[in-house]
């Protein structure tokens, strides 16, 4: 048996997940996952049906108000949002009422 150069077990997993095309559905299962955590628990309480596809992030917000500011700070959140999950999973965002 050859030996090769010893790996740690997260390198070999990401490695993995890299060949495996896993990295982006990985990320993007973050954001919907930590969406209340990333924006804190206001956001969270008028925030339903939380999906993302391809980029495609869509939130349904039951406060009118809230939802507005939101749009209007739309690319700051894409970018609050991505530096938490460490990747770009989100391009864009959808705000339902």
């Amino acid at each position: 048996m050859k030996r090769t150069e010893a790996q740690t077990l997260g390198s070999v997993l990401t490695e993995w997940i890299r060949m495996n095309n896993l990295e982006k559905p990985l990320l993007e299962h973050r954001v919907v996952e930590q969406w209340g955590e990333i924006l804190g628990p206001m956001i969270a309480r008028y925030s339903r049906d939380i999906e993302i596809k391809d980029g495609m992030l869509r939130v349904r917000i039951t406060n009118a108000a809230l939802r507005q500011e939101l749009f209007d700070q739309r690319f700051r959140l894409i970018q609050k949002l991505n530096d938490a999950v460490g990747g770009e999973a989100v391009k864009d965002i959808r705000l339902l009422g």
